[in-house]
């Protein structure tokens, strides 16, 4: 039997209440983690987002066991970090950011050693069934120091999967990937949350955070400011641009629209910028036409997750 065939179903997969980690050092401490809380539900896509220096990664590292918490509690699948670390490392699988991979070892021979450390049997290891899902089955016999570095990223996941974890965690995964392994990379993950694992994320893409995820925590200067729904967060916003292609060109904006404060670009464009909890677009579209303009094309531009990022993080400096 393997450690996580062993482990109970918790409503949440990980949970933080007042977790504060401080940096002593001889020029003075550093407060990284300032008694954050937070819950990720069982079988969610969660995003943990923030500059560089927030807290992430120290986040991710007291829960993986490699450093130590100053206060609080953390529970990763109801395993309580100090008090059950094998627990905990049976439950969770960690995507590093660093390429930490033996050079002489093959993506085969890595997946099984990967395998033996966590009690895998030989018989239930499905090594050759995760290379493929990740796009290297091909180079299961190639030493890792041949692989490209979107390739040791892919392997890396692989590795944090073969003990069958009901919690990965991915930190940076596709730094450095192009895009079509990306799209490859996600595919997977996305499978295996559709399959009820919990997917813990951190990335500086944050397109890719909005898409992927369906809750988002932000976390600056080592605070929580910020834990919704993706759909919730994005609402915060309350900004939209409305852009007008006219059919013949314009001087100036006419007087009758002067209280939307419309900007005039060329090629007979207006470009409104409008709170849709304020003013409906049904209202702009209605003033452009009253003051005599011919609508041509239009287009909108929604508000995005980097808007919400900037704005929170530059609030909570």
């Amino acid at each position: 039997m393997t450690m996580v065939q062993t482990l109970s179903i918790p409503d949440h997969a990980v949970e933080a209440v007042s977790l504060t980690k401080v940096y002593r050092g001889r020029r003075g401490d550093k407060l990284a983690l300032d008694a954050i809380s937070l819950a990720i539900p069982r079988g969610s896509f969660f995003g943990l987002l923030g500059p560089n220096g927030a807290g992430k990664s120290t986040f991710i590292n007291i829960m993986a066991g490699l450093v130590l918490k100053t206060s609080g509690r953390v529970t990763v699948w109801d395993r309580e970090v100090d008090a059950d670390p094998r627990g905990v490392k049976a439950a969770i699988g960690v995507v590093p950011q660093e390429l930490n991979l033996d050079p002489f070892f093959t993506p085969r021979e890595l997946l099984d050693v990967q395998a033996g450390m966590y009690g895998v049997p030989k018989s239930e290891r499905r090594t050759m069934e995760i290379l493929a899902a990740v796009g290297l089955a091909d180079k299961a016999e190639a030493y890792a120091r041949t692989l490209s570095g979107g390739m040791r990223r892919r392997l890396l996941v692989a590795k944090a999967m073969v003990h069958r974890p009901p919690v990965l965690v991915l930190d940076e995964p596709t730094a450095g990937v192009d895009i079509e392994l990306r799209q490859q990379l996600w595919a997977y993950v996305k499978e295996l949350n559709a399959a009820g694992t919990t997917i813990l994320l951190t990335t500086h893409y944050l397109e890719e955070a909005e898409q992927l995820c369906d809750r988002i925590a932000i976390i600056n200067h080592g605070k929580l400011v910020a834990c919704d729904t993706t759909a919730r967060l994005l609402k915060r916003l309350d900004s939209k641009s409305l852009t007008l292609t006219l059919e013949a060109d314009l001087d100036r904006v006419p007087d009758s629209l002067a209280e939307l404060a419309p900007e005039l670009r060329p090629e007979r464009r207006l470009v409104f910028r409008y709170q849709p909890s304020a003013t409906p677009v049904g209202a702009i579209l209605d003033a452009v036409r009253a003051a005599g303009l011919t609508i041509q094309d239009l287009s909108t531009e929604e508000t995005d997750l980097e808007d919400i990022f900037l704005q929170i993080t530059s609030a909570s400096r």
